[in-house]
């Protein structure tokens, strides 16, 4: 199995919880239209080319020796034509740039990205599950979903369900399909969260040892941390927190603790995500979360919400029809009789939990409810501590490219005045993510709203406070907080 470290000092260099940052050696210049977030359609060109979507450059020319200069004139229909000296006219071929060659060039696509490519659909989870049928128990693969509350709440509002039914029938549609276990990666958000908090609290007490201590930006977003790899580097990394996503927190959760308690091996483990967003596939197939010595990812396959939609549509089932089933728990000892949620908004609420843990833990400060101050639109405000005039903390959240892109600029000028950043690459946050249903008989804002509503009807826990957690911490990661 993985080694698990105990929680050193710096607790950030813990393989299981902790995420590494590094530079791609590529840009992106793949140009086509995507769902991915716009924070990965860089000058309005995206990061991921499809399966069945060729790059194309506009003209390929001749360049022959003693041609001279030619002139290219551009007809109305888009075709090309090279035009001599002499006034002869040539039409040019476009050069067509496979997949093959892409990958060859990696200028725009990685070998981890390219994953996608075959990896992360649903139709790859059907013929995983197709393929176990015809397999004697022992040799099959422990099939794993791991459901986003984001995603619950999207489906819910599509079904017109309560969040807690749509958990449960989910769940039995899954095992109906043939998975085993179906698990909510709320639970695996609550070491995000205090895996955040206690990261927070350390750079703000190393500040002064350090001029990129702070401000601190979330790491739970892949699409902004794409963003800020491939576009800013080193002048942005420094600042991003080192703890895992929900996403794939629980991955290690599976494909290491789970594993365990199953007695079996990572690889012999089929591990599915259900996200609000697209760019979550290519968080999954990044080469952090790969083990060399299994040969396996933490997460092996990303759905979103809309392909669960089509799962459902492919089978002939509707949700709100189906008999609930009881819910999972990765923990033994506990058992999940409701989904839980945690406070702070429908993006995980790391500005709410780190806010008020470092107000207690660094001025003894308690912190009941934390009020928000709209700057220059609804997805950039902010959050401050004051005392005596003065203040202590100073927190900000920014959604969507185009606060993202101030913030950057900020950062870059030395002008950024907050110690910490809640950082989503989508306009309004996850519950808006790419991946998510429409409703084409209902407004655009007004289903967000309603999802906002489904989302919040969740009993909210303080992650220290939930059942489980602190045995993880304990058996599984061999410390405690």
């Amino acid at each position: 199995m993985r080694p698990i470290r105990r929680f050193p000092a710096a607790w950030r260099n813990n393989p299981v919880i902790s995420r590494r940052l590094a530079i791609p050696e590529h840009s992106s210049v793949a140009a086509m239209a995507s769902p991915f977030s716009g924070a990965l359609q860089l000058t309005d060109l995206d990061d991921f080319i499809g399966p069945s979507q060729d790059c194309i450059k506009p003209m390929k020319v001749d360049k022959r020796l003693g041609s001279g200069v030619a002139k290219i004139h551009i007809e109305d229909d888009g075709s090309y034509f090279q035009v001599s000296q002499d006034g002869g006219t040539q039409k040019l071929e476009k050069a067509k740039i496979s997949l093959d060659d892409c990958l060859a060039c990696s200028g725009c696509v990685t070998s981890a990205e390219t994953v996608l490519i075959t990896q992360q659909s649903h139709e790859e989870l059907r013929k995983v599950l197709d393929a176990n049928k015809t397999l004697a128990p022992g040799q099959q693969r422990l099939v794993v979903i791991s459901v986003s509350p984001q995603s619950r709440a999207s489906l819910a509002a599509k079904f017109q369900l309560n969040p807690t039914d749509t958990a449960r029938k989910l769940t039995a549609f899954f095992k109906k399909l043939g998975a085993h276990y179906v698990f909510d990666t709320a639970f695996s958000r609550n070491f995000s969260l205090l895996e955040s908090q206690r990261e927070f609290v350390q750079r703000f007490r190393g500040q002064a040892n350090s001029k990129q201590a702070l401000p601190v930006l979330t790491s739970a977003c892949p699409g902004w941390i794409c963003y800020a790899e491939k576009t800013h580097g080193n002048a942005i990394i420094p600042y991003i927190s080192t703890a895992r996503s929900p996403q794939q927190v629980m991955g290690s959760l599976v494909k290491d603790f789970f594993a365990q308690q199953q007695c079996v091996t990572p690889d012999k483990i089929y591990h599915v995500t259900v996200m609000p967003c697209y760019d979550k596939k290519l968080e999954a197939s990044r080469p952090d979360f790969f083990s060399q010595e299994h040969q396996t990812r933490d997460v092996d396959c990303v759905v979103t919400t809309g392909e669960v939609f089509k799962l459902l549509e492919e089978e002939g089932v509707s949700l709100s029809e189906l008999e609930p089933a009881p819910l999972d728990s990765l923990c033994s000892s506990v058992s999940a009789q409701d989904p839980t949620s945690h406070r702070g908004g429908g993006s995980g609420g790391y500005l709410e939990h780190v806010f008020r843990h470092a107000a207690w833990e660094l001025f003894g400060i308690h912190v009941d409810e934390v009020t928000y101050r709209p700057l220059r639109n609804k997805d950039f405000q902010e959050v401050m501590l004051e005392s005596e005039g003065r203040v202590l903390l100073h927190f900000a959240a920014a959604y969507g490219f185009r606060n993202i892109q101030n913030l950057v600029q900020k950062l870059k000028r030395g002008r950024c005045p907050y110690h910490y950043v809640e950082v989503m690459a989508c306009p309004a946050g996850c519950l808006n993510g790419g991946g998510q249903l429409k409703a084409p008989d209902m407004p655009g804002k007004e289903l967000l709203q309603h999802v906002e509503r489904l989302y919040s009807m969740v009993r909210t826990e303080a992650p220290e406070d939930v059942p489980g957690v602190q045995e993880l911490y304990g058996h599984w990661l061999h410390g405690s907080r």
